[in-house]
């Protein structure tokens, strides 16, 4: 049996290459080239319909969202063989359930990951479903989700039984960032296009890849359907008009059709450079990566960026070609209350929740701490009583 890819390091456009940009307005897309799609690896969208969705875990907790508009369908090979008659047969219903007689409107969705059938047919036992996003999310809210190991007495009954239950962030629908699905219907899809890096307001956004130009044709549109952070739509609204990058030819230079040929090759091989330097607060980032599923010769992955308040921070997933090439990607731009929100977890689980010493590793009196708990909607942990004694201390 093949060795599994190693967990991702960093996340890097192994297989693509960038090219010059569309702007409209404050959306700004640099289309990712794929020179040789295999075949190999095809994805396709299949719809959901539900109001609200539920996702089972399995160690007995959910994972549930107000939206969830579609999955995607992974099929593969694993000899290397293209992937048959794909998409069209992924028109089919969703395999949910009611989950409950008085919820109308609620999908229950048995796994974040699942494979979609276990028959003996090749073409049907290699496909896999997938949330995008929410496979990331998911994992990003499971942070430090626990209840403290120790009956810590400032912690209120809750918090010692059931942790963090339920933790919740707010995300936008993609039709909520001004320009954005205008810019999706009329920007043009290059040849070899199998994704693209989304910035609004100049922010990177997204990350998108797929592993086939017909699958990213098929998915462009998709983007509407995602889920973006709220300090994107600020940045749209304010930031003005994304920067169109201009390139000038020396005539003298250009002698012929291939001179031309050649020196635009140069200028959309430039272009292409600067849009990746301008998403360095994600592409070449240390992440911490997961691995959730193992699909022949591919590695699905979820990560999440170390979470530096002085820079961008996203999680997504990603599909991984042994030999490290980048099949697919998804990508969200974590907001700046997110990473606060989820740093103070990281400094409470370090230090074994105890409050004193969190507070004196973050250099801050105990006090200061819990209001800080408070203040980022973590207020429930603490006991009735310490909190408003640490909250009249303050007035």
């Amino acid at each position: 049996m093949a060795k599994a890819p190693a967990l991702l390091q960093s996340l890097a456009l192994r297989g693509l290459s960038a090219t010059h940009a569309q702007v409209f307005a404050g959306v700004r897309l640099v289309p990712l080239l794929r020179d040789a799609p295999r075949g190999d690896l095809r994805i396709a969208r299949r719809a959901y319909e539900d109001t609200v969705s539920v996702v089972k875990l399995g160690d007995g907790t959910a994972y549930c969202s107000t939206y969830v508009p579609h999955a995607l369908v992974v099929g593969w090979t694993d000899d290397g063989s293209p992937v048959a008659s794909y998409g069209a047969a992924l028109a089919g219903p969703t395999d949910g359930r009611a989950f409950c007689k008085q919820c109308r409107g609620v999908q229950l969705l048995h796994r974040m990951v699942r494979r979609e059938a276990r028959g003996e047919d090749p073409a049907e036992r290699n496909r896999l479903r997938l949330l995008p996003q929410h496979l990331a999310m998911e994992g990003f809210l499971a942070q430090h989700f626990n209840a403290p190991e120790i009956a810590w007495s400032e912690y209120s009954r809750r918090a010692i039984s059931r942790g963090l239950d339920p933790r919740t962030e707010m995300s936008l629908s993609g039709r909520a960032i001004p320009s954005l699905e205008d810019a999706l219907r009329i920007f043009e899809i290059h040849e070899g296009q199998c994704g693209l890096l989304l910035f609004v307001g100049e922010l990177l956004a997204s990350v998108f890849v797929v592993s086939h130009p017909d699958d990213y044709r098929a998915l462009h549109r998709s983007l509407i359907e995602d889920s973006y952070e709220q300090t994107l739509l600020h940045a749209a609204r304010h930031n003005g008009d994304s920067q169109a990058f201009a390139h000038s030819f020396d005539a003298a230079q250009v002698g012929s059709l291939d001179d031309l040929r050649a020196a635009l090759g140069r200028a959309r091989a430039e272009a292409g450079a600067l849009h990746v330097d301008t998403a360095a607060g994600l592409l070449g980032r240390p992440i911490a990566a997961e691995r959730v599923y193992r699909a022949g010769p591919f590695s699905l992955q979820r990560f999440v960026t170390e979470l530096d308040p002085a820079l961008d921070n996203h999680i997504g997933e990603a599909i991984v070609r042994d030999d490290g090439t980048l099949e697919y990607a998804k990508t969200y731009r974590l907001s700046a209350g997110q990473v606060r929100r989820a740093r103070l977890l990281q400094q409470l689980a370090a230090h074994g929740w105890n409050l004193d010493a969190t507070a004196a590793a973050l250099r801050i009196a105990r006090d200061q701490l819990i209001r800080r708990i408070d203040g980022e909607g973590f207020g429930y942990l603490i006991a009735e009583h310490v909190l408003k004694a640490a909250l009249k201390r303050t007035r």
